[in-house]
């Protein structure tokens, strides 16, 4: 199995983190591969991107000033697969990270993640009153197909909170 690359850089406005990779991202060695991950429409939707991004041109995203990372590098067939002791082991490095490219933001796809990596069970939507690594911190819907808690436009509508508060909606 393939790792997938972070596509980082210094000082992004936004850092998107998820779980974990599904094993087609993984395979493919894009963020986001799956035909039923929303992902990408949502960003676009939302006002981060000009156009929706092709999974295989995910380093694009480069140029709006966003990134893209996971918080536990093994892939799965699904998030849930993802063992509360894989975040515990990751916690320290993936920390690290975040600092080293000092992003403004930092938004943690699902409450998995952030919970995993805080210690919080109970966590709300959003934006969330402490940082992470200098960065503030926001945790958004997980765009997968599998998640059918929400909607696509619950999802937009989620996200442009976010590219509100960031400045990459202007309306």
């Amino acid at each position: 199995m393939n790792d997938l690359d972070d596509i980082l850089a210094e000082d992004l406005s936004v850092v998107f983190c998820g779980i974990n990779p599904g094993l087609l991202a993984a395979e493919q060695g894009h963020h986001f591969a799956g035909r039923s991950n929303r992902f990408w429409r949502t960003l676009h939707l939302a006002g981060f991107t000009a156009e929706e991004i092709r999974p295989e041109n995910d380093r694009s995203i480069l140029q709006y000033q966003c990134g893209l990372t996971a918080v536990v590098a093994r892939p799965t067939a699904r998030a849930d697969q993802v063992s509360a002791q894989e975040f515990v082991a990751a916690a320290v490095d993936f920390e690290q990270k975040i600092a080293r490219y000092n992003p403004r933001h930092v938004a943690f796809l699902g409450k998995a993640a952030y919970s995993g990596l805080s210690g919080q069970k109970i966590i709300a939507w959003g934006l969330q009153p402490e940082t992470f690594g200098n960065a503030v911190v926001w945790v958004l819907p997980n765009p997968s197909g599998r998640n059918l808690a929400f909607t696509l436009e619950q999802l937009v509508a989620a996200y442009q909170q976010l590219s509100r508060a960031t400045g990459f909606q202007t309306g």
